[in-house]
């Protein structure tokens, strides 16, 4: 695998890895709704997720990455868009796409 690559999904690893520790073992919304630095901090690694999604695409487009196109556009939302960021759509993307985003990356990296 490139290096670049590589490199990359060494670091949409990395920043699921930070959101779940973040938020802790209790994933609770309104906790999460009521913290601004996990927010902040959950939409900062978002960001570098959809970095590197980006980044590797530019060095090998026809590489599979699931919901890829999806998780550009939130990074473009979260940094654009910033006023108009949805303490739901962000839940629902830690919760329902992460995992699987994780266990993808872990898949390509065999971790």
């Amino acid at each position: 695998m490139n290096v670049r690559i590589k490199s990359s999904l060494l670091d949409i690893y990395q920043s699921i890895d930070e959101i779940f520790l973040f938020l802790g073992d209790r994933r609770d919304f309104i906790a999460y709704q009521n913290d601004l630095k996990t927010k902040k901090a959950v939409e900062r690694n978002l960001e570098i997720i959809g970095e590197a999604v980006n980044r590797i695409l530019k060095e090998e487009p026809n590489f599979v990455i699931d919901q890829a196109k999806s998780i550009i556009g939130t990074r473009n939302r979260i940094i654009h868009s910033y006023d108009n960021i949805s303490d739901e759509v962000i839940w629902t993307i830690v919760v329902r796409d992460l995992p699987k985003l994780k266990a993808q990356v872990e898949q390509f990296l065999a971790v």
